[in-house]
């Protein structure tokens, strides 16, 4: 049998790997997918209320910016915008795929937990909500992504009732519970996997609570949930 080796016109891209606590190996990211507006006071002040179905959007793998444990990340200022809003998140990292996953089955197929920040030029988002457009300009922009070492579920404590924070220069601007997300880890899988075959590599960042606000140069923001690496990164010009 004749083996051919693959040529690309274009030298292919690397692969976007996260971290993973201890060890040296690393997790290859997927696909990057967000749930919108997933703590009520959040919503609340996006100007919405209630338990409305849960929706998606997408960020590429290449706005992934992984931070190793330790150390600081550096993200660059957007262009643009000049309303740059953070948003801390917790990150599900997906080990087994599947489709139609139910709400009981879904953390067997979570490979581990991971502190992310949601950058989001909201002056760009919020204009394309005026206009009825969709709004990927807002939020799938480079270095958008940042996320700390993927924690194995396994050792990451209980995740559903862990505080979520972040502070930038050192003050608090958002503070919240994992327990008060609107659609819970399980239940949001089962939606996502509904609408997509999930596979290993998938990163899910589970929404932000309230407190989003807007950075600028020379900001450095830390991160942390409660039983995970916390996430430092400063924004450069």
């Amino acid at each position: 049998m004749t083996l051919t080796m693959t040529t690309y016109v274009l030298p292919p891209a690397p692969q976007v790997s996260v971290p993973v606590v201890g060890t040296t190996e690393r997790f290859p990211v997927r696909r990057v997918y967000c749930v919108g507006r997933n703590y009520e006071e959040h919503a609340k002040e996006m100007g919405f209320t209630g338990r409305e179905p849960p929706f998606f959007f997408f960020k590429p793998a290449d706005a992934v910016v992984p931070v190793n444990a330790g150390e600081t990340g550096h993200i660059a200022y957007p262009s643009l915008t000049n309303n740059l809003h953070h948003e801390i998140e917790l990150v599900v990292a997906i080990g087994k795929g599947g489709k139609n996953i139910q709400a009981a089955d879904a953390l067997s197929h979570v490979y581990g937990y991971a502190v992310g920040l949601d950058m989001t030029r909201r002056d760009l988002q919020n204009e394309m909500k005026k206009q009825g457009r969709p709004w990927e300009i807002g939020k799938s922009f480079e270095e958008s992504a940042p996320i700390g070492p993927i924690t194995p579920a396994a050792q990451a404590g209980d995740i559903a009732n862990a505080s979520i924070w972040v502070q930038v220069n050192g003050q608090d601007r958002q503070r919240s519970n994992m327990s008060k997300l609107i659609w819970n880890i399980g239940e949001f899988i089962e939606y996502m996997s509904a609408a997509w075959e999930l596979q290993p590599g998938d990163l899910i960042y589970s929404g932000t609570p309230e407190g989003v606000a807007a950075v600028v140069v020379g900001d450095t923001l830390v991160g942390g949930v409660d039983g995970l690496e916390t996430l430092r990164v400063t924004v450069t010009g």
